[in-house]
């Protein structure tokens, strides 16, 4: 697994720069809240304490993952079998395609738009 940022470097809503959605096929969309779940679970282990830190409800980030699993040809989180410290999730090789495909495209629309973003800034008094 390659090092990249944080989470909250590419997928915070607070940031400034554009904030993508893509949608990948009718009906299947990947945004801020997909992928900031995915980088979450990599980062934590678990889906309940990835959607704790991304102030998601469990039901709300486990609807996610499901949904994502659903839309792709293989799933993109997969849970651990749990002992007696509990289960877990991760992501699978698919998922962290996915994620790091994400995390490119953001990278590149935020330097391509980066010059423009700084005009909009300019003219609304926001250096």
């Amino acid at each position: 697994m390659s090092a990249r940022p944080k989470t909250a470097s590419l997928h915070s809503t607070d940031r400034i720069g554009v904030r993508l959605r893509v949608v990948v096929a009718p009906g299947v969309a990947l945004g801020p809240g997909k992928v900031g779940l995915l980088a979450a679970i990599a980062e934590t282990g678990s889906i309940a304490a990835a959607g704790r830190s991304l102030g998601m409800t469990y039901k709300r980030a486990w609807h996610l993952v499901r949904a994502m699993n659903e839309q792709f040809p293989s799933p993109l989180v997969e849970g651990a079998k749990g002992g007696m410290a509990g289960g877990g999730a991760y992501l699978t090789d698919l998922g962290q395609k996915v994620l790091t495909t994400f995390d490119e495209m953001q990278q590149r629309c935020d330097k391509a738009a980066a010059p423009l973003i700084k005009e909009l800034r300019r003219k609304a008094r926001m250096r």
